[in-house]
């Protein structure tokens, strides 16, 4: 894993109370304030679309109609048995503000999983990019072509798109609460096992800079990050320190190691154990702190604030401790329970840390997609509620 900053300089910790000036209207104004932090970069939209081959698809299932709600395939069934059946135009939008991502999965699978006897040359396909931008209602994709080609794969491409925006948009949206910290995606064991190729494909247009298995950053040739493991101090009798050395000794030194230091549930004392142990080759510790439990170093300070989990006052005090004893360089990273809500809240507050590990929060809520048919052989046929909304921004797809 690379980061994008070095350590933060220390802000004030919580608690370091300064008097607040009282403004002097006669004094000459001051300088101006120096711009906030830019804007992070936008969501990555690759030039060339992935190709059909990478998803490695079960494609006679898929074009059997397996994996598709029985009506289609019935549809479809009965179109074929009348002759070649007409022309549509299918639209495919979904209804909020979202970062668009499985265009090039819904493509592929349009490409390799027609009805037997059609072929992708059949269709004409425009389409948004992976990392594009959709307003609520925007025209997402438009699929022109003979229905009875492509009417079984509905289920599939409006899954595919709707999985992938949903990853895509939530994960924009930690991104840029904690710009310019970077993100990493932790929430492969929130799911299962399967989702993970697209899923991080989704991630990784996004912005996130890591994510936590090979599967999830195999799309774009790269590999997984991750810290020392719960497990693994456990199997080393609870000793956080003898197992982040294990580990350090059996990785090569281009590999950054970070320790959780929660095992104990004394995150100071246990991130100084491990950087006096490993110095300059630890990155950096990883603050995981259950949000049902309280580090032992917030006893005695309990009263106006929320001590459980992984909270602001925790993350000074591991810095500041960092600090004193001249570990400046190992870097804070922070997990459980992180939204795009409370990163915001620790970055305006200006808590100092480097990187934040984000999981089950990116696995909510629905960018649920639709497709309706707006026009046969050219001319406006749609249910009540759904009309033809052309859209420049759609790309021929080839």
């Amino acid at each position: 894993m690379t980061s994008p900053r070095p350590p933060r300089p220390r802000s004030a910790s919580v608690g370091d109370a300064r008097p607040t000036p009282t403004p002097d209207s006669t004094a000459p104004p001051g300088p101006t304030a120096p711009p906030g932090p830019p804007a992070p970069p936008d969501p990555i939209r690759h030039a060339e679309r992935l190709d059909p081959a990478i998803f490695a698809f079960p494609v006679e299932k898929m074009r059997s109609g397996y994996y598709s709600d029985k009506y289609f395939v019935r549809a479809r069934e009965l179109l074929l048995a009348g002759g070649p059946g007409p022309s549509v135009t299918m639209q495919v939008f979904q209804k909020r503000d979202a970062v668009v991502a499985g265009t090039d999965e819904a493509i592929a699978i349009l490409k390799l999983c027609l009805t037997e006897g059609y072929d992708f040359g059949d269709l004409e396909v425009r389409a948004l990019r992976d990392g594009d931008r959709a307003r609520p209602w925007e025209t997402v994709m438009l699929i022109t072509g003979p229905y009875a080609a492509f009417a079984h794969l509905e289920t599939l491409y409006a899954g595919v798109l709707g999985r992938r925006t949903r990853i895509a948009t939530n994960t924009r949206a930690v991104v840029e609460a904690a710009w310019p910290g970077p993100i990493m995606f932790f929430p492969a064991r929130h799911d299962h096992w399967m989702v993970q190729t697209g899923d991080g494909w989704a991630a990784h247009v996004a912005g996130a800079i890591g994510v936590s298995t090979d599967a999830q950053a195999s799309w774009w040739g790269s590999s997984g990050v991750g810290t020392v493991p719960h497990g693994l101090i456990a199997a080393y009798r609870g000793d956080t320190v003898a197992a982040t050395k294990a580990l350090a000794a059996q990785l090569s030194d281009d590999v950054q190691i970070i320790s959780l230091v929660d095992f104990d549930n004394d995150s100071v004392h246990t991130s100084l154990a491990v950087a006096r142990a490993l110095g300059e080759r630890l990155w950096g510790v990883r603050l995981d702190t259950s949000g049902t439990m309280v580090d032992r170093c917030m006893e005695g300070e309990m009263g106006d604030f929320d001590p459980r989990g992984v909270n602001p006052r925790l993350v000074y005090k591991v810095r500041d401790a960092l600090d004193r004893a001249g570990f400046g360089h190992v870097r804070i990273v922070a997990s459980g329970g992180f939204s795009a809500g409370k990163i915001r809240a620790f970055e305006e507050a200006g808590v100092p840390v480097d990187a934040y590990g984000v999981g089950s929060s990116l696995m909510r809520g629905s960018f649920d997609y639709t497709a309706d048919i707006v026009l046969v052989e050219g001319e406006p046929v749609a249910k009540a509620g759904r009309w033809y909304r052309p859209n420049d921004r759609l790309e021929l797809v080839t």
